[in-house]
C-alpha cells in the first residue's frame, strides 16, 4: 500500500449514485446536482448534505421540501451542467431542456426526464454538518425508461456507470424486509 493524500480520501467512498434536487422558493423551482447522499435504512428517509453555497438551500430550508430525482447516464453531461451554474442566475430547466411535472404532495417539480423521482419533506437540519434528513412521501419509477444505468460521482470530476447486477438476495433474505426486489 502506498500512502494517499488524506484530502483525497473521501474518492474511496463517495457515495452513489448521483441525484438532482428539486426545490422551490415560492418564486420559481430550481434544480441541484449532489453526490453527498445517504440512505437511512429500510424506511423512506434519507440525508443530503448542502449548504448556503448552494442557491437551493434557502428554499429547501424554508419551505422544507423538495424531491429527488435519479439521472442517468445518457444525462451525464447535464448533471454536470446543473452542477456548475446557479440557479440565481438562470432557469436551469430551460437552460438544460429537462420537464418539470407536477408532484402530488410537494410544491418542489419532479423531473420527468428522470429514472425516478421521491417526494420529499425536510424533517431535520443538523446545523453544524449542514445535513438535511428527508422522510419520502411519494415515489416515482418510470419503468418504460430504457436507460436505467446510474451515475456515480468519485469526487474527482470522474464517474462511474453501474454496470452488471449481481444477485445475491437468497444470500441475504434474512436482512431484507418482505418485498424488496430489484426494479
Amino acid at each position: 500500500m502506498q500512502p494517499l493524500d488524506l484530502g483525497k480520501a473521501f474518492t474511496l467512498i463517495e457515495p452513489g449514485p448521483v441525484i438532482l434536487v428539486t426545490t422551490h422558493d415560492g418564486q420559481k423551482a430550481n434544480i441541484m446536482t449532489l453526490s453527498w447522499t445517504m440512505v437511512m435504512d429500510f424506511t423512506p428517509r434519507f440525508a443530503i448534505t448542502t449548504g448556503e453555497w448552494n442557491y437551493s438551500f434557502t428554499a429547501l430550508r424554508k419551505h422544507r421540501e423538495c424531491v429527488i430525482a435519479i439521472p442517468t447516464v445518457d444525462l451525464l453531461d447535464k448533471v454536470v451542467g446543473i452542477g456548475t451554474c446557479s440557479g440565481a442566475d438562470i432557469d436551469k430547466f430551460s437552460r438544460f431542456a429537462l420537464t418539470p411535472m407536477p408532484a402530488q404532495y410537494v410544491r418542489a417539480p419532479l423531473i420527468n426526464e428522470c429514472l425516478a423521482n421521491i417526494e420529499c419533506k425536510v424533517i431535520d437540519i443538523i446545523e453544524r454538518h449542514n445535513i438535511l434528513v428527508l422522510e419520502g412521501l411519494a415515489a416515482h419509477f418510470d419503468t418504460a425508461r430504457e436507460e436505467k444505468r446510474t451515475i456515480h460521482a468519485v469526487g474527482d470530476g470522474t464517474f462511474i456507470v453501474d454496470g452488471q447486477t449481481l444477485d445475491r438476495r437468497e444470500m441475504m433474505a434474512a436482512k431484507l424486509p418482505p418485498g424488496i426486489q430489484a426494479h
